[in-house]
């Protein structure tokens, strides 16, 4: 297993990040599920305020919901019927959202609760709304608490506590760094707790193999999740780029350390630039759904201004595509240069084309995006760059 030498400067990883989600579990939470922790929370919403002052944007995926509606109902032991899970849920969300709405309100920043499920990022439309809203929250300086919706669902709450979910928000928003709290100081070679010779694991490149075999017999209290949810996390997060920190939650500053480049947990590596790595999964797409044709100067912009498709310059829709699928866009010699992520289905897209994007709304009656395909979610063919 690599392990210090050839890696990517661990300051630089962790000084250059300006986007990053920080994924807290039930433990830290909720002090050993003896109810939410405010003291903890305060701190954790004292760091993220002064990360977000700083310029950077963050977003939090905490657990806990479950936990404090057992308290809150009176329930000793965590049950084992669904209905019972779902219901503790509901009602530990009133007071977990409360309590970071309390807390980041009183550093000046606002805050916003969003539930999601596995489901919402796997449907591509729903994929596109759900980060749409988390980039406008983070342009509006905004701290989303993300959760998922246990009240729903029934997997998230058998199986995980989040980590899966923190992953899947890196990649949602092209995030930079995922944080794991945890209770436990990083990933070691074996159960610190079983074993007095094991070693904290400083660094390691994300989705090496022996990782995962150390974190099945390494330990964690934390909730439904352990060590090795952990490390498959870290592993999702660096397919789109992103590295990973697992850290302990109760360590001084701990966010704010990490930021100024110092930790003192285990910091897995992503071996792929966060550009590349989406624009790679663009690329990749093979099914693709529909077309449109764009006239010269779109062309032109798509090709050498790295603009994004306006449907202004859109001449021709094929295809029955719906608003999240990719599609091809080819030049007016039916050449491809381009594919990506539509922002409007078939019918829609008609509907537009030729038209400024100020009249979207009069023409569709909303206005979901201004660009037809944004420049992120788009990737040009190898034919256009040669």
């Amino acid at each position: 297993m690599t392990k210090h030498s050839n890696l990517t400067d661990a300051t630089q990883v962790l000084m250059q990040a300006r986007r990053i989600v920080v994924k807290v579990g039930s433990s830290l939470v909720t002090n050993e599920g003896r109810g939410l922790d405010e003291q903890a929370v305060g701190e954790w919403c004292r760091q993220l305020a002064a990360l977000t002052k700083s310029g950077r944007e963050v977003i939090m995926v905490s657990s806990g919901a479950v936990a404090e509606g057992m308290r809150r109902l009176g329930w000793p032991k965590r049950p084992k019927k669904i209905d019972e899970l779902q219901a503790a849920a509901a009602v530990g969300q009133m007071g977990l959202a409360q309590m970071y709405e309390t807390q980041l309100r009183k550093y000046g920043v606002q805050s916003a609760q969003v539930l999601l499920t596995h489901a919402d990022l796997a449907d591509r439309e729903r994929y596109l709304n759900a980060r749409a809203t988390l980039l406008t929250l983070l342009d509006l300086g905004a701290v989303s608490v993300i959760n998922e919706n246990d009240t729903v669902v029934n997997e998230e709450i058998k199986f995980g506590d989040n980590d899966t979910l923190g992953a899947l928000v890196v990649n949602l928003i092209e995030a930079d760094l995922l944080v794991i709290l945890t209770d436990q100081k990083g990933l070691f070679s074996a159960d610190p707790r079983k074993d007095p010779a094991a070693q904290l694991i400083q660094q390691a490149r994300a989705g090496d193999p022996e990782l995962e075999k150390m974190a099945g017999d390494s330990g964690s209290s934390i909730g439904k999740g352990g060590m090795l949810t952990k490390v498959l996390a870290a592993k999702r997060a660096a397919g789109s780029g992103a590295s990973t920190v697992i850290a302990w939650g109760r360590e001084d500053d701990v966010l704010l350390r990490l930021v100024d480049g110092h930790y003192s947990g285990t910091l897995l590596v992503a071996d792929t630039h966060k550009t590349l790595a989406r624009k790679q999964w663009i690329s990749d797409h093979l099914q693709v759904s529909g077309s449109v044709q764009v006239d010269a100067g779109a062309a032109d912009k798509l090709l050498h201004a790295g603009k994004s498709l306006l449907p202004v310059g859109v001449v021709k829709v094929e295809g029955d595509f719906v608003r999240g699928e990719v599609i091809t866009v080819i030049d007016l010699e039916g050449r491809e240069i381009a594919r990506g992520l539509a922002n409007y289905a078939a019918p829609e897209a008609r509907l537009i084309a030729k038209h400024p994007s100020t009249d979207i709304e009069h023409l569709l009656g909303y206005v979901a995006e201004q660009e037809l395909i944004h420049r992120d979610n788009m990737v040009l063919s190898s034919v256009s760059q040669r």
